[in-house]
This record gives C-alpha cells, structure tokens and sequence, in this order.
C-alpha cells in the first residue's frame, strides 16, 4: 500500500466485483481505515502471548466508537471476536 488508503481500497474493490473487501493488518492499519471511516466490521484474533512490545489498538481511537459484538468463537489457544461498527 504505497498510494495510500483510498488507492488500496479502490484497488481491492475492483478486485474483489460484488464480493466484501478484507482489509489484514495490525493496529496501525486498523486505525487508519477506521479513522477514514471505512470500517464497517472489525474481527480481532486474540491469542494470548508476549510477544514484547506493540502498538494498542484502541488508544487514540473516537469515544465514539461503537463496537457491537456480533460473533465470538473460541478455541483453547485462540479467541475471534467480531464486531460491527455502529457509530464514529
């Protein structure tokens, strides 16, 4: 993603016809395209290891958001949460 956010977005669009676009990434590419209010779900893969150091997702982030939890599915190494995006 070298042109920025609205050139990768267009580009996977045209790519993706009438399908839903999936936009991986860490925290920093979550929060720009969420800043831009391009998200319309957010799913979070939450395995519990220290890794060191990072970036938080939600720091920074509108007290506006709102997240509504829509699917939680777990397994013993590994939790998926998934949320709408109701508000920003």
């Amino acid at each position: 993603m070298t042109e920025g956010l609205g050139s990768a977005l267009a580009q996977a669009r045209q790519a993706a016809g009438d399908r839903d676009v999936q936009i991986s990434g860490g925290a920093d590419t979550v929060r720009q395209f969420g800043d831009a209010g391009l998200l319309d779900e957010l799913q979070i893969h939450l395995a519990p290891r220290v890794l060191g150091s990072g970036v938080r997702l939600f720091d920074g982030v509108s007290p506006g958001l709102g997240l509504e939890p829509t699917r939680v599915v777990d397994f013993p190494q590994v939790t998926h949460l998934t949320y709408r995006i109701t508000s920003s």
